[in-house]
C-alpha cells in the first residue's frame, strides 16, 4: 500500500494488523491502548502523512467528541455561590480536553428530565457529568432508566450501577470536628448543606464521631442546615447563636457559607477564632484570602475534576463502572 492510498482509518488499520477503534484510539492517544501499540500505530500514521479528520472521525464513530458538564440553572449571572462549581468546571475541562473531548455547559431544571432524550436525540453529547444537588436522585433515576453515558460527583446511590467521584466526606466531618476538639472546645456546631444529602449525613457522621471521642455528645441546638449559599450558611448561624450563645466553635459544610459566617460573627461582636473558632469545607480559592483566613477540609478539587472527566471517557469507551473515593485533608489557617 503506497502513501497515497492511506487515506483512512481502514487503511492503517489494515496496515498495522488492528481494529479501526484501536486505531482511533491510538490517534488520540488514549490510555487504554498499550504504548508499544499506541506508537506503532502513531508511526505508520506519520510514515504515511496521515491526519485524522475529525468531523469523518465523529460521523464513522457517531460520536460527539463532547460532555455535557449538567448543573441547575440557580443564577442568571456568576456570584460567590457557584464559586465550587466553577472551580470544579475548571478541573474537569482542563481534564476533557487533555483526552480530546468538548465540554458543553448545560444547565437544566431541578423538576424536569427531559434534557436527557433531547440531548441524546441530537447526538449532543456523548455523556454526562451531573453536578446538580437539587433533586440528584431524580436525575440520577432518570439517566439511569434512559441507559445514558454519565458519571456523578457525590456518593453512588445503593442498588444502581452507575460511575461516580467523590471525597470522603465521613473523613471530612471527623478531621474538621476532631481539629475543633483537640483545641479545647467544647460547644461545637455544625452547619451542613441540605439535610437529605447524602453527603451532609456522612459530613455529620464524623462531626458525631470526633464528639464523641472528646466525651461529648451532639446537642441538637448547635445543628442547623442550610443549601450552601452564603444567605443560607448566615441564617443557620443567627440560629444557632439564639439557641447556643455559648457556642465557641463550628463545623461549616461548605467555605461558601463559613465566610458568610465570619462575617455573621464579627456583625454579633465574636472574635474569630478566639471566642468561636471556624472550620469550613472544600478548599476553594476564596477560603485562604478570607479575614481570617478560613481552616478549612480540602476536597482536591483538581483531582475530583480530573477523574470526573477521565473516568467517564473510560466508561464511554469499555463500559467499565468506576466509584472513587478521594482522600480529604485538613488545611489549617488562621479562623480554628
Amino acid at each position: 500500500m503506497d502513501q497515497k492510498t492511506v487515506r483512512t482509518i481502514e487503511d492503517i488499520a489494515r496496515l498495522a494488523g488492528v481494529s479501526k477503534s484501536t486505531v482511533s484510539r491510538a490517534l488520540n492517544d488514549s490510555p487504554l491502548i498499550g504504548e508499544d501499540t499506541k506508537k506503532r500505530i502513531q508511526a505508520i500514521a506519520k510514515q504515511h502523512d496521515f491526519e485524522i479528520s475529525i468531523p469523518a472521525r465523529r460521523l464513522s464513530m457517531q460520536e460527539s467528541r463532547t460532555i455535557a458538564y449538567v448543573t441547575q440553572a440557580w443564577h442568571l449571572d456568576f456570584s460567590i455561590t457557584m464559586l465550587f462549581s466553577m472551580e470544579m468546571l475548571g478541573a474537569i475541562a482542563a481534564g476533557l480536553g487533555r483526552n480530546h473531548y468538548d465540554l458543553l455547559m448545560a444547565q437544566v431544571n431541578p423538576y424536569d428530565n427531559s434534557w436527557i432524550s433531547q440531548y441524546q436525540a441530537a447526538k449532543r453529547a456523548d455523556g454526562f457529568i451531573l453536578m446538580t444537588s437539587a433533586r440528584k436522585p431524580y436525575h440520577i433515576k432518570a439517566l439511569v432508566e434512559s441507559k445514558a453515558p454519565f458519571i456523578v460527583w457525590g456518593v453512588p446511590m445503593q442498588n444502581m450501577s452507575y460511575c461516580s467521584v467523590m471525597g470522603d466526606n465521613y473523613a471530612g466531618g471527623l478531621i474538621g470536628a476532631r481539629h475543633l476538639v483537640n483545641t479545647g472546645r467544647k460547644r461545637i456546631g455544625f452547619i451542613g448543606g441540605p439535610a437529605d444529602e447524602l453527603e451532609v449525613q456522612r459530613r455529620f457522621d464524623g462531626y458525631t464521631a470526633a464528639l464523641n471521642e472528646g466525651g461529648m455528645t451532639v446537642d441538637q441546638a448547635l445543628v442547623a442546615y442550610a443549601d450552601f449559599t452564603p444567605e443560607s450558611g448566615a441564617a443557620a448561624m443567627k440560629q444557632l447563636l439564639g439557641q447556643a450563645p455559648d457556642m465557641d466553635a463550628v463545623f461549616v459544610g461548605g467555605d461558601v457559607m463559613a465566610v458568610a459566617i465570619l462575617n455573621v460573627l464579627r456583625q454579633a461582636g465574636r472574635r474569630v477564632p478566639e471566642d468561636v473558632a471556624v472550620v469550613g469545607y472544600d478548599d476553594l480559592s476564596i477560603a485562604a484570602i478570607s479575614q481570617p483566613a478560613l481552616t478549612t477540609v480540602r476536597q482536591n478539587i483538581p483531582t475530583a475534576g480530573r477523574l470526573l472527566a477521565e473516568n467517564l471517557i473510560q466508561y464511554l469507551q469499555t463500559g467499565i463502572v468506576t466509584n472513587v473515593c478521594i482522600p480529604v485533608e485538613l488545611v489549617v489557617r488562621q479562623s480554628a
